[in-house]
């Protein structure tokens, strides 16, 4: 959903390359459908998503390491510590009068399309920072 959303803020002309990968992800797994439907009603669609593990390949392309959870920080920068400060949590992106400063975003697979609204907001909050911190790249 984050990879939907900040690709929707950055726009066509952009030259910032956006992708996601999971630290547990099941390879070759499509969106899920309350994610494409969020998606959709934010004009943000994702086409030919697939799921994929995060590998050093994609680490070497990335400029910015954006983490959900500490714990998927975590991982990353233990299986590849030459990444570790690149990694960021997604909420250190968001204004810290919201509150959510160092907060997990939890993964909404299975808790119904309200989870996943609430997490699409808590990315949007995030957004501005990101494409502030790309900026500064």
């Amino acid at each position: 959903m984050a990879e939907g959303l900040l690709k929707a803020a950055l726009g066509d002309g952009d030259d910032v390359r956006v992708e996601s990968a999971g630290v547990a992800a099941v390879p070759g797994q499509a969106a899920s459908r309350e994610t494409r439907n969020i998606l959709k009603t934010k004009k943000a669609p994702i086409k030919g998503f697939k799921s994929r593990q995060i590998d050093r390949t994609i680490l070497d392309r990335a400029s910015l390491v954006v983490a959900m959870t500490e714990s998927h920080a975590d991982v990353v920068r233990r299986f590849f510590p030459d990444s570790a400060g690149d990694v960021k949590l997604l909420c250190d992106f968001i204004d810290p009068d919201e509150g959510l400063a160092g907060v997990d975003v939890p993964d909404p697979i299975g808790c119904g399309r309200a989870a996943y609204e609430e997490v699409a907001e808590v990315i949007e909050l995030a957004i501005p920072g990101m494409m502030a911190e790309l900026a500064k790249m």
